[in-house]
């Protein structure tokens, strides 16, 4: 890519920021956008066909990232798993919080975007289908420690699928409330604590 046109578009990068965050998706303008970086609208479609490709463009690195982070961090559970010893599989499994806080406050802007401002888009769920990941992954991670003779207390389907949903939506809060780097491993520290106690009461460990 020429040099000039690195320069185009990254400065339409930070211009599709900047509107995405003001007005969301939904009301965020092309037109705005290409007249904040001194283009036609013409021109700014060379760069991206539509706005919820541009949006795209903006968060999917960081979803991309977190996931390959996300399955490494499962891989070695399945690792730790081996060691048939469910307290000590559990305090690692702990370190998740803050491992994915810390993540988050790395690529602050795209979760912002991503939590706060892409209704409209295929990523409004984001939340959600979190959620729904962990939950896949930690009824895998039960299945999984029978085979070293580890078991957890079972609950009822619905039951866990609303307070997963509730530990990683409260997760997300902090983006939401705009907290600090400082304020949100505070927080995450204190979302461990609140949450460890209610899971190891109800699975029995």
């Amino acid at each position: 890519m020429p040099r000039d046109k690195t320069e185009a578009h990254e400065k339409i990068i930070s211009a599709a920021v900047r509107e995405f965050m003001e007005y969301g998706f939904e009301s965020a303008s092309m037109r705005r956008i290409a007249s904040g970086v001194g283009l036609t609208v013409g021109a700014l479609y060379r760069h991206f066909p539509n706005k919820e490709k541009m949006f795209a463009a903006l968060v999917e690195p960081t979803i991309d990232e977190l996931m390959a982070n996300y399955q490494a961090f499962v891989e070695q559970g399945y690792e730790v798993m081996k060691c048939g010893d469910v307290q000590q599989l559990w305090n690692e499994s702990e370190s998740e919080t803050k491992w994915l806080m810390c993540f988050i406050y790395d690529h602050f802007e795209a979760f912002k975007l991503l939590i706060c401002r892409s209704q409209g888009t295929r990523f409004e769920s984001f939340v959600h289908d979190m959620a729904l990941l962990e939950e896949r992954s930690t009824l895998d991670y039960f299945e999984r420690m029978k085979q070293y003779n580890m078991t957890v207390n079972e609950l009822s389907q619905q039951e866990f699928h609303m307070l997963v949903t509730a530990n990683v939506s409260a997760l997300f809060e902090a983006v939401i409330h705009d907290f600090s780097r400082e304020e949100a491993m505070h927080y995450a520290e204190t979302l461990d604590a609140f949450f460890s106690a209610g899971w190891k009461k109800i699975l029995g460990i």
